[in-house]
Order: structure tokens, then C-alpha cells, then sequence
């Protein structure tokens, strides 16, 4: 997830590394003819076929489908039902039931390079809007406009509840619309339907690689095994699992991504291996009591944010075995000090002259909330502390949230201590026995201790992922200014949900130059 939390394919550097027997798998070439679902007639389109199949043995698949209120995967298993009957000598029932087609059996495919479930949603897709009469088309058209108003009332009543906060105006608002609020989960949720994020995450080798590598470098741990992949968004690491010899994979995600992840596992022939669960790990009723194997993508930026942990730890509880692998099994989390003055000049002061114009009004609360950013490792200006270590095999969900102490010496003069910064590095391990690394072994260390290992950073040393780096970013105070190399910090560093969202974060730093006076100061990752 940053993260998060979820969700086709890493670089194409990636694809073509060395030692993988994975290959990819591209779906063959589109038949030319459409088969009949009685007999051997072919046809030049789906149109034609089911025209003959409604006047020649009188079976309607579109009336069907709309009788039945089937979706994409619906009539896909419909029409393998058909064949499958046809193809075995039985009788159709006179009337076809859901409980008939309700078997996850019926996604794979009867007939071989079937051009009718490759067109299929084109096919219904057309007939939807054929058949939609005008009335329908309005009541649709009512709803639509119904929606932008609810969309634009909440609008107003957000801008009317920010200037009344804004000019000192607490009275309760009137409410503009009877729309219900969503909660925060909703929201987070609604955000992973989108394809940029996971288009973002995908393309992010680091990470992509990383869990690519410890699955297939480690094919015995999942050969044969159960596996659980949570925030499975688009399905990438539920298909790396297939892959590698999974015995059955389950895919758990609430997002609506599910619909694109349960399409990509079919269209590349796994979907009797993989099976979609759409809900949250904590509300779902998984199809097995435990399994061998948990994969999830789950960390967000400053590791913490947007909460999704908590849920691979419900599901590390209730499902997986004794014995079982967590991928990932552990994160350290770092920090360091910055001096970034080319970074405040292009984001702070530039406010103080735009065009000409002084525009100070825009660095109201510029120092509140955390930034991401790819920081450049010569802006580091101290040794870098490892304040956290969460071993995923024994952490609890309370200890998500803690004050860390930290130190470090300052390695250059600086003209000013602009801030902090903080990351994560991810480690893979093969043995459900073995603790968490120490906090100072590095990724490359982590990698070259045994063959299987894997880990990445998210760090300023080495190349950017997506989740970039967390910089807590400070205003001038002449405390901080012109400390010379070996300057002594210290501090504590403290995580806190966020007051009006659980899924958000509130990132706080103590920190003393020289055993002087400890100052503090909070951030809002939102």
C-alpha cells in the first residue's frame, strides 16, 4: 500500500533477469471464428453465433444473462456451463438457475482459445446499450445529475465549514445535504480503485523486484502451500505465487481493484489456482482455516501511514500457521538529520517572491504537515539511527504507535538544521524461526548472509521508490544555525494515529544540540 497500501509487471530491467524460469504469459492470438455453443458451426463474430443459437436451439445467452442479473464472471461461467454440457452429451435444465453456475469451476475455460470469452464484455457491454430503452436511459441520466448535485452540496458545505473555522466561527453549520458521511476506510479504500497508484506501484522495481525475487528464489516455500495475499490489488503477487507452484492462493482486497485483479488472473490463465475475495481480511470468511504463506504490500509512507499493518497482523493471528512465512517479515525505520537550504529555497522562500510579488500568505501552516520527497543523500548531515525494528512474526498491533529515543553527530558544518528525515528498509526471510536482523545490518549485508534473503531501502543512499522518504521539515531558529561536525543530537521520535482519521499519522521529534535544552515539534501526515 504506499501504501500502501496492493497492486501489470516491474520494469522491464526486471523481466529479464537472470536465473528466472518465470516466463511471462501472454495470451495467444485471438481466434478468428467464433464456435457455436451446440455444435461445430463457426461464425465471424459473437453477434452471429448467438443469433443462430437463439434461432436454431432456441437458447437466448444475453436473456439469460440479464435474467439471472449475471456480471462479466457471471456469464463467463454461463457460457462454459453451456458448453460443458454439450461437450459431456447432458441436457441444459429447462430453466438455468444461478445455483447451476454458482461452481468457480465454470471461469476455466471448456473450449480452447475461445473467442467468445475473449469479446465477451464487448458483447455485453453492446447489448446493454442496445437494449436500454429511453426511460431507462433517463432515469439514469436523473441519477447522474442526483449524484453531482449531493457532490456539489458537500462541496459548499465543506468551503462554508473551512471559513467558519478559518474567521473563528464555531457554530454548528446547517447541514446542505442528507448524503451520510463515509468513514476514513472508506476513502483509503476508494483511493485503491484507481489505476495510477497501482500503475505507480508496479513500475517501482525496488519493490516490484523485491517481492518478484524472494518468491521465485524461493519456489520450495511456496511450492504446493496455501497462500494468502492481502491488499492483493491488481493480483502481481498473487500470480508470482501461482507461478512458483502455489497450491491455492487467495486474494483478499476491499477495493474495487478486485474487479481489474480477478480479470487479469483469468486473462492469464490462473484462475484455478488463485481465488478473489473482495472485503476487508478482518470481515471476510476465507475459503481454508490456515495457510503456509503470508505475502501483502502493506507498508505506506513513513512506513506507518495509512494503517494498513494492523490488518496482516489480524490475519498473522487468525490464519497462519505455526510454522508459516510472512514476505515481508520485518522493517527497520531510520532517521537523520538535514540541511536542505537549495530544498528551502525552492519551497519556502520562494513564496516571499513570485513574479515579483510577495506572496507570504501561502506559508500559512507550511511547516505543519510531513512532506515526501526524494531527498539527496548529500543533505544528510548526520549518521543515520535505526529507531525501530518491527519484527512482523511478534509485533502487536499497540506497539504500532511508541515513543523511539534516537541519536547522531553531525558529520559536516551546516548553516542550518532544516529538519529530519525518515525511512525504511524491508527484509524478506526464509525461516519463520529466525528473528528480525539487527537494526544496523543493512539490506546489501542482509542479502549476502544466506541464499534466499532479500531486502531494499527506501533510503536517501540508494535508488527512489514511490514511498520516497518522510521529511520533517522545521522553520529557521537560530538554535539550529551554523553547527559545526561532531555536534551531538539527541531526541526521541513518536508515532501517534492522527486524531481525526486512523488511517492517517502524526509524526512528533524531541531533539537537543549538545545535552542543551530538548525542543519539539509535530507533523500531520494526512
Amino acid at each position: 500500500m504506499p501504501g500502501n497500501r496492493d497492486r501489470d509487471s516491474a520494469s522491464s530491467a526486471s523481466e529479464s533477469s537472470e536465473g528466472s524460469d518465470w516466463q511471462d504469459v501472454e495470451p495467444d492470438e485471438e481466434p478468428s471464428t467464433v464456435v457455436s455453443l451446440f455444435d461445430e458451426q463457426t461464425f465471424p463474430n459473437p453477434k452471429e453465433m448467438l443469433a443462430y443459437c437463439k434461432n436454431k436451439h432456441n437458447f437466448d445467452l444475453l436473456a439469460i444473462v440479464k435474467r439471472l442479473g449475471l456480471d462479466f464472471y457471471g456469464a463467463i461461467k454461463l457460457v462454459n456451463y453451456v458448453r460443458s454440457k454439450v461437450q459431456s452429451n447432458q441436457p441444459l435444465p429447462e430453466q438455468i438457475s444461478a445455483k447451476d453456475i454458482e461452481d468457480d469451476q465454470y471461469l476455466k475455460p471448456v473450449l480452447e482459445n475461445d473467442a467468445l470469452l475473449f469479446t465477451l464484455d464487448e458483447v455485453l457491454e453492446a447489448d446493454q446499450e442496445t437494449t436500454a430503452d429511453p426511460a431507462t436511459r433517463a432515469r439514469a441520466l436523473e441519477e447522474e445529475l442526483e449524484n453531482l448535485r449531493d457532490q456539489f452540496a458537500n462541496y459548499r458545505l465543506t468551503v462554508e465549514q473551512t471559513l467558519d473555522k478559518r474567521w473563528g466561527d464555531d457554530a454548528e453549520p446547517t447541514p446542505l445535504t442528507s448524503a451520510p458521511k463515509k468513514d476514513d476506510s472508506e476513502y483509503y479504500f476508494e483511493s485503491y480503485a484507481a489505476h495510477e497508484i497501482h500503475e505507480t506501484m508496479l513500475k517501482d522495481a525496488v519493490r516490484t523486484d523485491a517481492y518478484r525475487d524472494f518468491i521465485y528464489n524461493n519456489k520450495q516455500l511456496f511450492k504446493d502451500k496455501v497462500v494468502l495475499d492481502i491488499g492483493c490489488g491488481t493480483g502481481i503477487l498473487s500470480m508470482f505465487c501461482a507461478k512458483a507452484g502455489a497450491k491455492q492462493v487467495i486474494s483478499v482486497d476491499k477495493s474495487d481493484i478486485m474487479t481489474k485483479a480477478r480479470e487479469n488472473i483469468f486473462n492469464n490463465g490462473l484462475s484455478d489456482v488463485i481465488t478473489c475475495v473482495k472485503g476487508a481480511i478482518e470481515d471476510v470468511v476465507l475459503p481454508v482455516d490456515k495457510v503456509d504463506v503470508i505475502v501483502s504490500e502493506w507498508m505506506g509512507y513513513f512506513l506507518l501511514y495509512e494503517a494498513m499493518l494492523p490488518s496482516v497482523l489480524y490475519a498473522r493471528d487468525r490464519y497462519l500457521k505455526p510454522d508459516g512465512i510472512l514476505a515481508p517479515s520485518s522493517a527497520t525505520m531510520w532517521m537523520a538529520p538535514v540541511a536542505d537550504p537549495e530544498f528551502v529555497g525552492d519551497h519556502i522562500h520562494y513564496w516571499r517572491d513570485v513574479y515579483g510579488f510577495d506572496f507570504k500568505a501561502m506559508q500559512e501552516g507550511i511547516y505543519d504537515e510531513a512532506r515526501i520527497e526524494v531527498v539527496p543523500k548529500e543533505s544528510v548531515c548526520g549518521k543515520p539511527y535505526p529507531f525501530k525494528v518491527l519484527d512482523l512474526m511478534t509485533v502487536k498491533k499497540e506497539e504500532l504507535f511508541f515513543t523511539e529515543k534516537w541519536e547522531s553527530t553531525l558529520d559536516k558544518d551546516i548553516d542550518m538544521l532544516d529538519g529530519f528525515l525518515i525511512w525504511f528498509d524491508n527484509h524478506f526471510n526464509t525461516n519463520h524461526d529466525e528473528p528480525a536482523p539487527a537494526p544496523e545490518v543493512t539490506p546489501e549485508e542482509w542479502n549476502k548472509q544466506k541464499q534466499g534473503n532479500v531486502a531494499f531501502s527506501t533510503g536517501p543512499f540508494t535508488t527512489p521508490t514511490h514511498w520516497k522518504q518522510g521529511y520533517l521539515l522545521m522553520p529557521p531558529d537560530d538554535s539550529r544555525k551554523d553547527l559545526k561536525a561532531g555536534t551531538k543530537l539527541t531526541g526521541e521520535i513518536i508515532y501517534t494515529a492522527a486524531e481525526d482519521n486512523a488511517r492517517a499519522l502524526t509524526v512528533g521529534a524531541k531533539w537537543a544540540i549538545n545535552d542543551q535544552e530538548m525542543k519539539s515539534r509535530s507533523w500531520k501526515m494526512k
